[in-house]
């Protein structure tokens, strides 16, 4: 019989502990919290210092007597939850689930390899109580919030609402991007772009200034004015300025950065991130080795790298790609306004390569995990150093410059190179070997108008990125953050950026005007401020929640009594019911906006609103193509007498064929790059 007691949040983790511990220990899962406040009141006794009243999560009674069997046959119990302020909390809650006579002691580990853990069970400590108050304060807060707001909303506007501390202000992030957007009013501007040659080789060079005379390219006229001053197709090349530019790698994975990325690069929703990288944290069942944990602990807000893999690294990258790509010691500063309680997400093991976990990964597990072990490696090696040339040319005193510049040293780049939202850097822009004094023929001297563009919608990756900047929420929130706005319909997805709905406008609106502090950004990143002062013992959770609910309780009773009753009318839709003859109307449902009759109940017809893009069916010719959205809420285009026509595309189609082989051809992006391509043959070319 097993003397000792070890319990962890999943059974995945237990399976990957238990095999490195040996017999005397056995590993039980308690599958997350045991205990948490009830659904169906508020649970929190205000008048008496806000204590919490916690039950038994319903459906964990059977698990929790299973638990208690196996904590009075143990002579010690280890509690071996997850090394943050959620996993501090699950400890305290099972010690006090299980019975406080008992003696626990509390295990945390960063990584979940065989030396991690058997170092961490060589000295348990036990549980810091003050990051169980900072977790509870946030538990009890947003409680507060949740229980005192969603009812008034209920009540006010539409049953089935709810507005939370984080997910308000993210939703008011999004509503004023879009409030910006909509503000926004273009202006003109042109471009100036040359083609140029020298000898055989042709380069692009864009209008810069004219040496003599101030002027911007505003309209027109402004430009006809620069081009009358040409003359001529001769250049002089005025002055070629050539530097070697140094780039450096980025830093190790955070929560936030990870997401980020992973949405970049991957298509990966948050919460999908988090998922996948947590059966990576938990152990991957490798042949001839066992179950192994294959990166450190994924929620994170430190860049910080321990010595022992730092030195591991250096050396996979010495033996792999020499001395000269070794990097300089990463600085081990704290970022400001981190917790910094354990590493950068980072893998167990750089020797570990993507390629031989390959066959034990399952796709989404292999991407992921070679973005970290990529992004890891690279940030320890050395500086790419790039060659730069800026080159002017003028004619007439109109003055023309190109930029270009060449790899010279791959450095980091070898591996990884980090993408951004916008369109990708060209990073390999060569320009002939022009001296300075000699000239270059212009082959074609092409104006261009443009408009000034608002600012863009959020996706998922700069959303996150924005609520870490602005100093709201922590890693774990980020994605239940962004997951909780979108299935409420406060906010739907297109074109993978988020676009308020009507009825998140309604609940902004009811919701900055009553209850103003809840949604403004100072108020809501000191209140994290203060949640972080009681992790560190410099602030008392009682204090805090009760200088929030003094201010808070008032304005409750104002919203109860002074909102005005908000009716969402259905529109009507445009058709009939082919049922029963009834005007068909557009209502607001959980998932958004959907076609019902409007006889119901009598007639309880209902339909999802399509889209058609104004392009014929490229299969049968018949129907028109209509934009759809799948169970994922992904858009897809298919042809409107779906079932007689099985047409489908991910791509938009645009209506024409295609040159070389007369297939249909549609539209791809990626980020502000749009490419119309051949559905059949290699034929591509620039959207309009």
């Amino acid at each position: 019989m097993a003397d000792n007691l070890v319990i962890v949040e999943s059974p995945a983790k237990a399976k990957t502990i238990e095999k490195y511990l040996g017999k005397r220990y056995k590993v039980v899962a308690s599958m997350g919290h045991v205990r948490d406040l009830p659904r169906s009141q508020t649970g929190i006794d205000t008048d008496n210092n806000y204590e919490p009243k916690y039950i038994t999560i319903r459906g964990k009674g059977p698990l929790l007597k299973d638990l208690k069997k196996e904590a009075n046959k143990a002579k010690k119990i280890f509690l071996a939850s997850d090394p943050d302020r959620e996993g501090e909390a699950i400890a305290w809650h099972l010690s006090h689930a299980l019975g406080e006579d008992k003696e626990y002691y509390r295990v945390v580990f960063n990584e979940i390899t065989k030396d991690a853990v058997k170092e961490s069970f060589k000295h348990p400590g036990e549980i810091n109580q003050k990051l169980v108050d900072a977790q509870q304060a946030r538990r009890i807060l947003d409680r507060l919030v949740g229980y005192n707001i969603s009812p008034v909303l209920w009540k006010k506007v539409k049953k089935g609402l709810s507005a939370g501390r984080v997910q308000s202000v993210a939703l008011k992030l999004v509503i004023d991007r879009e409030n910006e957007i909509r503000a926004f009013k273009p202006e003109e501007y042109w471009r100036i772009t040359g083609q140029f040659k020298y000898g055989k080789n042709t380069f692009e060079g864009k209008f810069n200034r004219l040496t003599d005379e101030k002027i911007k390219l505003k309209t027109k006229e402004d430009v006809d004015y620069v081009l009358s001053k040409l003359d001529g197709d001769t250049f002089n090349v005025d002055s070629v300025e050539k530097k070697e530019k140094k780039r450096f790698p980025s830093k190790p994975f955070t929560t936030s950065s990870l997401q980020q990325e992973a949405a970049r690069k991957l298509n990966f929703k948050a919460r999908k991130t988090m998922m996948v990288a947590q059966q990576l944290y938990e152990g991957i069942d490798i042949k001839k080795v066992g179950t192994v944990g294959l990166i450190t602990y994924m929620r994170t807000d430190s860049t910080r790298i321990s010595p022992v893999a730092q030195k591991e690294a250096t050396d996979y990258i010495e033996n792999e790609y020499g001395n000269k790509f070794v990097g300089a010691k990463p600085s081990a500063k704290k970022a400001e306004g981190s917790q910094d309680a354990h590493e950068a997400v980072r893998p167990t093991s750089a020797n570990r390569t993507p390629e031989n976990m390959k066959q034990y990964l399952s796709r989404d597990q292999y991407r992921l995990y070679k973005l970290i072990w990529d992004r890891f490696i690279a940030s320890l090696m050395s500086p790419a150093i790039l060659d730069t040339v800026r080159m002017e040319m003028s004619n007439n005193g109109v003055v023309f410059r190109s930029n270009g510049q060449t790899i010279k040293f791959k450095g980091f780049m070898q591996i990884y190179v980090e993408s951004k939202d916008d369109e990708e850097e060209e990073l390999d822009n060569r320009l002939p070997e022009i001296a300075e004094g000699e000239t270059t023929k212009s082959q074609q001297i092409d104006p261009k108008q443009h408009f000034t563009q608002p600012p863009p919608r959020f996706t998922e990756a700069r959303l996150v990125k924005t609520l870490e900047e602005v100093g709201i929420g922590r890693p774990s929130t980020y994605a239940p953050t962004l997951d909780t706005i979108q299935k409420r319909n406060y906010v739907k997805v297109d074109q993978k950026r988020f676009i308020p709905t009507e009825l998140g406008e309604i609940v902004n609106q009811s919701v900055t005007q009553y209850f103003p502090d809840i949604i403004d950004i100072d108020f809501t990143r000191t209140m994290e401020k203060s949640l972080d002062d009681i992790a560190e013992g410099d602030a008392s959770w009682v204090a805090v929640i009760d200088e929030f609910y003094k201010g808070f309780e008032p304005q409750v009773s104002r919203a109860d009594e002074e909102m005005e009753k908000i009716e969402i009318k259905d529109e009507p839709a445009g058709e009939d019911c082919e049922k029963c003859g009834s005007p068909m109307v557009f209502k607001m449902g959980r998932y958004g906006k959907f076609m019902a009759c409007s006889n119901f109940p009598d007639c309880r017809n209902t339909k999802a609103i399509v889209k058609s893009i104004g392009v014929k069916c490229p299969k049968c010719n018949e129907g028109d193509v209509v934009e759809r959205k799948s169970k994922k809420n992904r858009i897809f285009f298919g042809c409107d007498r779906y079932p007689e026509c099985d047409f489908i595309s991910w791509d938009r189609p645009i209506g024409r064929d295609c040159p070389k082989c007369e297939h249909y051809l549609v539209e791809t992006k990626k980020g502000k790059t749009a490419k119309v391509k051949c559905t059949n043959c290699d034929y591509e070319e620039k959207a309009e």
